[in-house]
């Protein structure tokens, strides 16, 4: 849906509204603030220039804790943004997933190097494109069967194919191919049409984004007998104190999303706060792109990783599988043969189960964390103890978009 005039004078009105109030708020610790407070500005310029209608920025280090809010949740209404928004998290929430994939690993249920077909029959036998670009009947059988680590960490053969092939023109007639809009039949429906797919490349022989991801949250509501959500609730969101994240939410707290458009950069909507996108339960939970939260919530799962599995005095998940997951699984000669944008990522970037690493330069090695193509980044530092989240409602849509994102998420952790 484009924006009209009348829009755009809404929207003007919004963000004057929005300045009338206080633009900026902060909590935390002075010492943080030292240190943080001038980033106050870069944050507050995309929002005065109308790129983003708003965002809401954590930094946390230890105990202290410092944020940043601004502009509003909605340019129809002028609702402004708080602390407390809650947003549409996108491929952040593939950790999430990831750790309760593993927790099923850690109770004896699953095994990461066991296949996974027992609970997920529509991936058993699998067939093998001859050629990537082949037609989809061109095939020879997997020379082994998909495992739980090759789904977490996206070598299960089928993701984003950025090629017109037959394979990527079937997967988007079928409703699964990766992209901003979640899948809108049953889990069942999802693995059914997926099983009647060639895989793209033998199970972990290349890395191809996304699904498997997706594929992990099935598995994790079959294997567990709830679903997935339920079983995140219980196992992860409870313990944690992540009250406010889920696969849905209050539409009254929910932050609308744009899309810019792409020969004017102007902002889109793309689904209000009350669409049926993030308002209503979904008929498939996403495991891969589907999660609403805040930047509380996952200030909460990033201490948790950082403490290595612990919730206060409670251990959640083994420190053994957490180590595992913060491991580059990705060998150099597939990521020589896994183009990703921008083109020199695997220069300094690793894939553990879940969640990207970074694997340069020297200062940055182990920091882990990922975008999502909502508008969010969630990453964290083991070496200063430090959490750093950017939520905005301004979708990627070229790879240019996460610039500011990791402008600003290399300033929180480089500050010493």
């Amino acid at each position: 849906m484009c924006q009209t005039t009348a829009h755009g004078l809404t929207r003007r009105r919004a963000l004057a509204g929005a300045t009338a109030l206080p633009l900026v708020l902060g909590w935390g610790n002075p010492v943080l603030a030292n240190q943080f407070d001038n980033l106050r500005g870069m944050l507050d310029q995309p929002v005065t220039s109308e790129r983003v209608p708003g965002l809401v920025a954590l930094i946390a280090r230890e105990s202290d804790v410092w944020t940043h809010v601004a502009g509003v949740r909605d340019l129809e209404s002028g609702a402004p943004m708080q602390r407390d928004t809650l947003f549409a998290v996108a491929s952040i929430g593939k950790p999430l997933t990831a750790v309760a994939a593993l927790m099923l690993v850690q109770d004896g249920v699953l095994g990461l190097d066991e296949p996974v077909d027992r609970w997920l029959p529509e991936l058993a036998a699998p067939r093998v494109l001859r050629q990537m670009d082949g037609e989809l009947d061109d095939t020879l059988p997997a020379t082994r069967a998909i495992t739980l680590r090759d789904l977490l960490s996206q070598r299960m053969g089928l993701g984003i194919i950025f090629a017109d092939v037959p394979l990527a023109r079937q997967m988007q007639a079928l409703g699964v191919a990766p992209g901003p809009t979640i899948f809108a039949e049953d889990a069942d429906t999802f693995m059914a049409r997926l099983g009647s797919l060639p895989l793209a490349h033998q199970p972990g022989e290349r890395w191809l984004y996304h699904t498997g991801l997706d594929v992990a949250g099935v598995l994790v509501a079959r294997a567990s007998g709830m679903s997935l959500g339920e079983f995140q609730r219980r196992r992860i969101f409870e313990p944690l104190g992540m009250a406010n994240t889920g696969f849905s939410g209050r539409a009254d707290r929910l932050a609308t999303q744009y899309s810019p458009n792409a020969e004017t950069g102007a902002l889109e909507l793309w689904n209000s706060a009350s669409g049926d996108s993030f308002a209503q339960p979904p008929a498939f939970e996403a495991g891969g792109s589907g999660h609403v939260s805040t930047v509380d919530d996952f200030l909460a799962f990033g201490r948790f990783l950082l403490a290595g599995g612990m919730a206060g005095n409670q251990r959640l998940l083994s420190a053994e599988l957490v180590a595992e997951m913060l491991r580059d699984q990705i060998t150099p000669a597939q990521k020589a043969a896994s183009p990703w944008f921008p083109p020199d990522f695997w220069d300094t970037h690793g894939w553990g189960l879940g969640v990207a690493l970074r694997t340069a330069p020297e200062n940055a090695r182990g920091r882990f964390g990922w975008w999502g193509g909502f508008g969010t980044a969630f990453w964290c530092d083991p070496a200063t103890d430090t959490v750093a989240v950017l939520f905005t409602q301004r979708m990627m849509t070229a790879p240019d978009d996460a610039a500011f994102a990791e402008t600003f998420i290399n300033a929180a952790l480089d500050a010493p």
